[in-house]
C-alpha cells in the first residue's frame, strides 16, 4: 500500500483529515494544470508558488497523520507522481 491509499484509508473516519485531503486534491489539480500549461518560462513564477502550496498540503497531512498515529517513519514522495495519483486514484471531493 502506498503513502496516498495509507492516508485515503482514514479520510472517513477523522474529519479534519478529510478536509486536509480535499485540500490537498484541490491543490494537486492545480498544480498539474498549471504544469501542463506552462510554456517555455511563462508562468514559472505561478507555478512555482501552486507547487509550493502542494508540497505544503502534502507535509501538512503528513504530520497529521504521524500524530494520530496513522503513518511511521520516512513519508517520502515524489511531487509529480504523487500529484498524478492524488487525482487519477481518489477524484472524489
Amino acid at each position: 500500500m502506498d503513502i496516498i491509499d495509507a492516508i485515503h484509508n482514514f479520510v472517513s473516519i477523522d474529519a479534519q483529515l478529510a478536509r486536509l485531503f480535499e485540500r490537498l486534491q484541490e491543490n494537486a489539480e492545480l498544480y498539474l494544470i498549471a504544469k501542463q500549461r506552462q510554456k517555455g518560462c511563462d508562468g514559472m513564477g505561478e507555478l512555482a508558488t501552486l507547487k509550493d502550496e502542494f508540497i505544503y498540503s502534502m507535509d501538512e497531512i503528513i504530520l497529521h497523520c504521524k500524530e494520530k498515529g496513522y503513518l511511521f517513519g520516512d513519508a517520502s514522495y515524489e511531487i509529480d507522481s504523487i500529484a498524478r495519483q492524488i487525482c487519477n486514484t481518489h477524484p472524489e471531493k
